[in-house]
């Protein structure tokens, strides 16, 4: 059975999640068609911009030749807060401005807001 693509359709592609019909409680990644708990849920697109709540830099092994990355959990709007990979020229700082974008390589991404200093 294939995923749900995590991608609403068109050229302002908007991550998708799944909201709770009674509660308004929001989950990501959106249920699967086939989940148990999908009655209960109706698809709805995120606003892509957040604020990074927490950060870490990894430092993969030399041997790999992979630059350092951050990684770090960003709030949206809803609320919902997602973990991913932060990019940008400048190392994070809490409350950094971020915006989702498509990744061919993890589905999403995360791309700082320039100018965005908290």
């Amino acid at each position: 059975m294939p995923l749900p693509s995590i991608w609403s359709p068109g050229a302002s592609s908007a991550l998708l999640a799944s909201r709770h019909k009674a509660t308004g409680a929001i989950a990501f990644p959106p249920y699967v068609e086939s989940s148990p708990l999908d009655d209960a849920h109706e698809l709805v697109e995120l606003d892509g911009e957040g604020a990074v709540y927490s950060f870490t830099v990894i430092h993969p092994s030399p041997k790999s030749g992979e630059p350092p990355f951050a990684l770090g959990y960003v709030d949206l709007p809803g609320p919902v807060r997602i973990f991913g990979r932060l990019q940008g020229a400048q190392r994070p700082a809490i409350g950094d401005r971020y915006r989702a974008v498509p990744d061919a390589a993890f589905g999403y991404v995360f791309d700082r807001i320039e100018g965005s200093a908290p």
